[in-house]
């Protein structure tokens, strides 16, 4: 029973240990205080001088590179844009060559059209009914001409009637057809085989149109 301790014994020491903690937390207490203030005046003495340089910096550097930017693109949109190309100059009309008809001398429009396919005399069945006409009665009647090659005469008197407006500015429905005339081209040869061995021969034909308009005679 002398090991045993009684409870006044004891209540010394918890008061030793007490003291003890009070001794060590009043030396904590200055570390933490000082490590709150480096903290708080840490971060605003960092803040303050790095604000102004991020600002500052961006700026500094966009203002050249836009300069830069800019001239570059003008260099470039100057190198690859093409030299202004001027508008060729319209030429002047000239006026059509005269030719003496009938004592007469008349201005003399003419159009040709070489290699048609057809035969020379199928073209003159359709220029006869055209030559001497009015440009407005020649094409009334072209158009209403039953053969294939109507319409290569139509153009042709198109053609000619363009060249006078033109080229040489004469009234297209005051002229007359003066020339129409067919002349043979060169003909083209095919063959075609028959019976016993025998071959034919297939001439493809072609015709040179020629037309001349001129403006009416006096009466």
């Amino acid at each position: 029973m002398a090991d045993e301790k009684t409870p006044e014994e004891e209540q010394p020491k918890k008061r030793r240990g007490l003291r003890r903690r009070k001794k060590d937390e009043p030396a904590a207490e200055p570390q933490a205080e000082t490590a709150t203030e480096g903290a708080e005046e840490s971060p605003a003495e960092e803040a303050a001088p790095e604000e102004p340089q991020t600002a500052e910096e961006p700026q500094a550097a966009e203002k050249p590179k836009k300069a830069r930017g800019k001239k570059a693109d003008e260099a470039e949109e100057e190198a690859e844009a093409p030299a202004p190309v001027e508008p060729k100059a319209r030429p002047l009309p000239t006026p059509a060559p005269v030719e003496e008809i009938g004592g007469v001398e008349r201005p003399v429009v003419r159009a040709k059209a070489k290699y048609v396919r057809t035969s020379a005399r199928k073209a003159r069945l359709v220029c006869d009914h055209i030559r001497g006409r009015s440009v407005p009665d020649a094409r009334a009647i072209l158009d209403h001409a039953p053969r294939a090659v109507a319409r290569d005469w139509s153009k042709l008197l198109e053609s000619a009637v363009a060249n006078a407006e033109n080229n040489h500015e004469l009234p297209g429905d005051d002229l007359v057809v003066l020339i129409a005339q067919a002349d043979e081209g060169p003909t083209l040869r095919r063959f075609r085989p028959r019976a016993q061995g025998r071959a034919s021969r297939i001439n493809k034909r072609t015709s040179h149109l020629s037309i001349a308009l001129s403006t009416k005679g006096e009466e």
